[in-house]
């Protein structure tokens, strides 16, 4: 069992490193912690290496958005929770790669492998509600879905963002077309 000032350290570190990350990807550990309010030692008792803490950073994020699923799906139509779900995966994606130099080969590896399973849990959650009001195509896959979504955070997010022009389209071919 995890004490409740240990738990709330720990999240503290990884909101200070979120932040400090999206700033500056070469952010020290010394520098996450001090944001953070810790010590060195506590930083890392909890992430012993940098690698350790860039990882959990984007675990946690991970976590958050595909926890957003429910609430979107309960305020909006489908096909614009998953608009909006997957706006907020591709930022996420796109700072994952903004660290991609703190990451060995193996890392990313484990990343993707971790994530992969909620994150298409996730996306036919989003799916499924939508085939069951009739506004995405029976034959939406989700594993299509992550792939293709894969080009928006490769696109150059500046001067002009691409992305949701893209997404566009890709939402655009999920709609259930009218029969002729």
């Amino acid at each position: 069992m995890v004490r409740s000032d240990a738990r709330e350290n720990r999240a503290r570190i990884l909101a200070a490193a979120r932040r400090a990350f999206a700033e500056d990807s070469a952010t020290s550990m010394n520098q996450v912690a001090q944001r953070a309010g810790v010590g060195a030692g506590t930083l890392y008792r909890n992430f012993p290496t940098r690698e350790a803490l860039v990882l959990a950073v984007y675990q946690d994020e991970v976590e958050r958005i595909i926890g957003t699923v429910p609430d979107l799906l309960a305020q909006m139509p489908p096909l614009e929770a998953l608009r909006h779900w997957t706006t907020d995966l591709v930022e996420a994606m796109r700072r994952k790669h903004g660290l991609g130099d703190a990451l060995s080969p193996s890392a990313h590896q484990a990343i993707s492998e971790q994530s992969y399973g909620p994150v298409i849990a996730a996306i036919t959650q989003l799916l499924d509600a939508g085939k069951q009001d009739g506004s995405i195509r029976t034959d939406a896959d989700p594993g299509d879905f992550l792939q293709l979504t894969g080009a928006l955070w490769r696109a150059a997010s500046s001067p002009d963002d691409r992305a949701p022009r893209m997404l566009a389209l890709i939402l655009d071919g999920l709609r259930t077309q009218p029969q002729r």
